[in-house]
């Protein structure tokens, strides 16, 4: 990927980004963008038929004042100075409704360019790994996928009437050359005075539309972090409301220079048409009046030519905005083509075949090796934190070493180890978030890499700690596992995970607004509607990483049984630090730095006096108690939220 690296602050230059770094405009952009408009080429040929024959419109009305002029006024021919008068009056009644049309047409092409390129946008991020989302900063992907490609839209419709104004130009070129061969050159002779300027001045208008972009997108990025529920809350807590105020201002007075700058650029394109029209003018009616006193042509001539001119500038003043038109749409396609050409490493096979279901499949770990991708491999510069150093050709150290297990169908198996050692990593592994460095991860006999993504996803059912809901309601929620669910099994699911009763008890039921992030629920409440919504999908496989971290004591003992339930005849995989979850394993495997260093039983783990049986002395035991009782944190202990928060939930 072809980038900029611009580490240069607000001080650095007046047209430099504060924070990110800038995509370049790679060669080749312009017929790509020209190629999103195939699919509608029959829309633009309509478009070209219609503007041109509002530009034989535009030219043919001169032609008639010509004639009013020399054969009615001057001739006092009163009758036919009223038929070309309403001849007149026809024509551009019938130019306006050309406009109407061609406006609309060439809002249809905009409109289906920029909504092709928005799906496929999307659809390609949707591919993206895991560590591309790890990486980038949200508000600048959101700006860069919906913000950017609005301002390439809204240009659209501009740009297809100012490039139509091209055919206009000409015929009044032409039409003026047969009226008078000498007006036309003096007019040919001031145009030309204005185009290095336009260039120029085009240039600077690409360059500032970048930094407006860049800047607009780094913006957004801030706003989002600091306005969501936890950073919000972040900023009450440690009291920095003035330091990111004036952080905010100075970025929002960076972008105002910006687009204070382009706003002179864009006008000075038509304080420069103005001036030209007007010394035009002055001249074609100096040259023209002197050759109708000599007798070289009527009245009715000079004043077509008048009008032709008046229809000549209009068009230039159009086709002096092309150019930044054009820069805008092409830096804002740039950015979405940067995107797109970021290829994902996770693909499924053009022969991928689909997994059994309703088969409770083994798990099988061979040989396995795992890092982590660099950020030059899954990601872009543009989309990072606007302030993290990036080293180029990075490398990350290996995560899983030579790994080999085997989980056999139907059973549940318990992922014990230090912080660090690459737990969830595996977990990773089996859902296919990653690939393996090298090995293989078989799933039914299968190498994840020959199964398709919808029989994965259908497969395997995971619940983190960190349980995810939409700001949306408690139903939608679930249904986002199962969206043909019926009303009695979003209850019975419910009921599963031990949270019915709660639902049952708010004034909306199943359609109360969680909040943004489920924030309206305490950690526990979460945690059971995500078990819900893994109870609602019913998969083979489940996966546990530290689903019960954030339960009372009350609560995990009713979902543990709710999960004894669900996990029964079902491949699990459970990484837990309580020792209930792991005592009822079929099988614990112990990790430690990226390999597996123990397997066996509860049992047996403690008999062999390894690893193992260290991590259960000091992480599951009180020293000192000769009874030893497991230790619960008293962070776990409490998961509820404060009092106002759960009176907001109940309150609707």
């Amino acid at each position: 990927m072809s980038v900029v690296l611009n580490f240069g602050g607000p001080g650095k230059g007046a047209d430099d980004d504060p924070d990110p770094w800038v995509t370049k405009v790679r060669p080749g952009t312009v017929r790509r963008v020209l190629a999103y408009f195939r699919p509608h080429i029959g829309k633009v040929a309509l478009f070209v038929l219609v503007a041109s024959l509002d530009s034989l419109l535009v030219v043919a009305v001169p032609l008639l004042l010509m004639k009013l002029v020399n054969d009615g006024i001057l001739k006092h021919d009163l009758r036919l100075l009223v038929m070309i008068s309403f001849a007149t009056a026809g024509l551009a009644v019938a130019s306006g409704l050309l406009e109407l049309v061609s406006a609309y047409i060439s809002g249809r092409i905009g409109q289906g360019v920029t909504y092709d390129l928005r799906v496929q946008a999307l659809g390609h991020v949707q591919r993206l790994p895991v560590a591309f989302f790890t990486r980038t900063q949200t508000g600048v992907l959101i700006n860069r996928l919906h913000t950017e490609l609005i301002m390439s839209q809204q240009q659209f419709g501009y740009l297809l009437m100012a490039a139509t104004s091209g055919l206009t130009v000409l015929l009044v070129l032409v039409e003026l050359f047969v009226l008078s061969w000498l007006v036309a050159v003096v007019t040919l002779v001031v145009i030309p005075l204005f185009i290095v300027p336009w260039v120029y001045v085009g240039r600077l208008i690409q360059r500032r539309t970048e930094g407006l972009m860049e800047a607009n997108a780094a913006l957004g990025g801030l706003l989002q972090e600091r306005f969501n529920v936890q950073g919000a809350m972040l900023s009450k807590l440690f009291g920095r409301p003035k330091e990111e105020l004036a952080e905010y201002a100075n970025r929002a007075v960076h972008i105002r220079g910006i687009g204070v700058r382009l706003s002179v650029y864009g006008r000075l394109a038509f304080v420069m048409m103005g001036l030209m029209a007007s010394l035009a003018t002055a001249l074609v009616y100096g040259v023209g009046g002197g050759l109708v006193l000599n007798g070289a042509f009527q009245l009715g001539t000079l004043v077509a030519i008048v009008t032709l001119l008046g229809r000549l500038f209009g068009p230039i003043v159009q086709l002096s905005g092309l150019q930044e038109t054009a820069q805008t749409i092409v830096v804002g396609f740039a950015r979405t083509f940067e995107l797109l050409d970021l290829k994902p490493l996770i693909e499924e096979r053009p022969d991928a075949i689909g997994l059994a279901k309703n088969l409770a499949p083994d798990i099988e770990f061979q040989d396995v090796w795992f890092r982590y991708p660099s950020a030059d491999e899954v990601s872009l510069a543009s989309l990072e934190y606007v302030r993290a150093a990036r080293v180029r050709g990075e490398t990350t150290p290996e995560v899983l070493r030579g790994v080999d297990l085997h989980v056999p169908a139907g059973t549940l198996t318990a992922l014990v180890g230090p912080s660090g050692a690459g737990k969830s990593t595996l977990t990773h592994l089996v859902s296919r978030l990653y690939d393996p460095t090298s090995g293989t991860v078989r799933v039914g006999g299968h190498d994840l890499r020959d199964l398709t993504f919808d029989s994965i996803r259908e497969t395997v059912g995971v619940v983190s700690q960190d349980a995810y809901l939409f700001h949306d309601s408690i139903r939608e929620n679930l249904l986002y596992a199962r969206p043909t669910a019926t009303e009695d099994d979003l209850i019975e699911a419910c009921r599963g995970a031990q949270i019915w009763n709660l639902i049952e008890s708010l004034p909306g039921g199943l359609d109360t607004i969680v909040g943004d992030r489920g924030y309206r629920l305490s950690g526990g409440e979460k945690q059971r509607l995500a078990i819900a919504r893994l109870l609602l999908k019913a998969p083979t496989v489940v996966v546990l990483d530290e689903a019960t971290a954030h339960l009372d004591s009350e609560s995990e003992a009713a979902v543990q049984r709710a999960l004894r339930t669900a996990l029964r005849n079902r491949t699990s995989l459970v990484i837990a630090h309580r020792l209930s979850t792991i005592r009822e394993a079929d099988q614990i495997l112990v990790i430690d730095d990226g390999r597996v260093r123990e397997s066996g039983t509860h049992e047996e783990l403690l008999a062999r006096g390894g690893l193992y049986a260290d991590l259960y002395h000091t992480q599951y035991f009180k020293s000192g108690n000769s009874a030893i009782e497991p230790v619960t944190d008293a962070a776990e202990l409490d998961d509820d939220e404060p009092e106002p928060v759960r009176h907001a939930v109940r309150g609707g």
